[in-house]
């Protein structure tokens, strides 16, 4: 099976405020980069969007390796949601899940797709492709709000 790997992220200016989010896609040679914003929102919900928006737009004859800065998505999608479906949508601490909208539409993405879930931190000044990317990732979100 191919492998892509997928750069997500999100931004918003003020919180809540409008945002955006970014998605580039290396596809073998190919590097494929797009983006869309909303108007009023937050950015934990552009950093899910970015996910949902990127692994909606990809075959399912690929195996994805996501990368986010955001533990919020990856920790969510990778550990605290089973919890949460357990507990019909309510966190350890008694409060509901805060965008659970989304995170409904990421699981059952995650249910059909092969995804690795990779955390990379933010704003790396290194060399490493990682980092270019997630900052390409970065400013197409930052480029989304305008």
């Amino acid at each position: 099976m191919k492998t892509i790997e997928m750069f997500t992220d999100g931004a918003c200016s003020g919180n809540p405020g409008p945002g955006g989010w970014g998605v580039v896609v290396i596809d073998e040679n190919k590097i494929i980069k797009f983006s869309g914003r909303e108007l009023s929102t937050t950015n934990n919900r552009m950093e899910l969007q970015a996910a949902i928006e990127g692994i909606k737009k990809s075959s399912r004859n690929v195996e994805i390796t996501l990368y986010t800065d955001s533990l919020y998505v990856k920790n969510g999608i990778t550990s605290w949601i089973s919890n949460w479906k357990k507990k019909n949508w309510i966190t350890s601490s008694k409060k509901p899940v805060k965008n659970k909208d989304q995170w409904i539409e990421l699981d059952k993405l995650n249910s059909i797709y092969k995804i690795k879930w990779r955390w990379i931190k933010s704003h790396q000044e290194s060399n490493s492709k990682e980092s270019e990317f997630n900052n390409l990732a970065d400013a197409l979100a930052k480029e989304a709000i305008i």
